[in-house]
């Protein structure tokens, strides 16, 4: 192999890498993943293991869960949600499609809980763009349209849609009394924002649902993104205004027809790059999606 082959390979492998981590997950070792438990409330945790955040609210009245990661994590899942209550998981709601959150679906489904979710949800994992429809086992059972209330463990537990957002099947999750939010992935900590566009998701639909979870907010709320650190309204606000600002510098430059690659490369994350943890992977992906949208209006 000559020297210019070799550096054809090395970049090749390069672009390889930065396109599975911006726009797919690595190959993983599920055996080798650890979930992390950790307690928000009395009778609130979240857990942490390979994909999106899982609440558990557990008491007597049996376990209820907010999305299920993948599938070949459920039995540590579950022996996770033992060591913290002695109740079965009675109910499971979905925040959206994506099968980091909606992987455990079948198993659980098939120990016999209820799952929930936007019939948006259900129909795109019943009849999916691409891949394979999902069993019926991993069908959500009951299905909403609008705001639904769960009494159980002496908490009210809300579910409320959220059109078009990240995908059009979102819900954010409202523990009144633990005062705790699950927003599922049209807020994440982690990286720049996801617009799904083919599952629905839009820029306008991202900023009303950020704007509806502020407003559910007082200043001891602690808001769970469906991807990084936990945070709270002051969080929310901020990634709130820095999309509004990547949008306001995008939008000129698409009603000026520069290309998308023109739009790219003037940088208009600069200013955010440094505080986004992650971001520099997602940025081309976020970027991309604002101007598709921008473009088509």
């Amino acid at each position: 192999m000559n020297v210019l082959q070799s550096v054809f390979l090395t970049l090749a492998a390069l672009t390889l890498i930065g396109d599975a981590l911006a726009q797919a997950p690595a190959p993983v070792d599920y055996t080798k993943v650890q979930i992390e438990t950790v307690k928000l409330a009395p009778n609130f945790y979240v857990l942490n293991g390979q994909g999106g955040a899982i609440g558990v609210l557990t008491g007597p009245d049996g376990v209820l869960m907010v999305d299920s990661q993948f599938a070949p994590l459920t039995e540590k899942i579950v022996a996770a949600v033992k060591q913290v209550s002695n109740t079965p998981i009675k109910f499971l709601i979905n925040t959206h499609v994506h099968p980091d959150h909606t992987g455990g679906n079948e198993n659980l489904g098939k120990m016999g809980v209820t799952i929930f979710a936007r019939e948006e949800l259900r129909n795109r994992l019943a009849h999916p763009a691409t891949g394979n429809p999902s069993p019926a086992a991993a069908l959500p059972v009951i299905t909403y349209s609008g705001p639904l209330t769960f009494h159980m463990d002496g908490e009210d537990v809300q579910a409320i849609p959220i059109p078009k957002a990240h995908t059009d099947g979102d819900t954010l999750v409202r523990f009144s009394n633990a005062n705790v939010i699950m927003i599922g992935d049209y807020f994440r900590s982690l990286g720049y924002p996801n617009i799904d566009r083919a599952n629905g998701g839009s820029l306008p639909g991202m900023l009303a649902g950020i704007d509806t979870a502020i407003k559910l907010c007082d200043a001891n709320t602690k808001v769970v993104p469906g991807h990084g650190a936990i945070t709270d309204r002051n969080g929310l606000m901020a990634h709130r205004d820095m999309i509004i600002a990547i949008r306001d510098k995008v939008a000129p430059m698409v009603a000026q027809g520069k290309t998308k690659e023109e739009v790219l490369a003037s940088k208009p994350t600069a200013d955010y790059d440094a505080k986004v943890p992650g971001g520099a992977t997602t940025i081309d992906r976020f970027v991309g999606q604002v101007y598709d949208e921008l473009k088509a209006r």
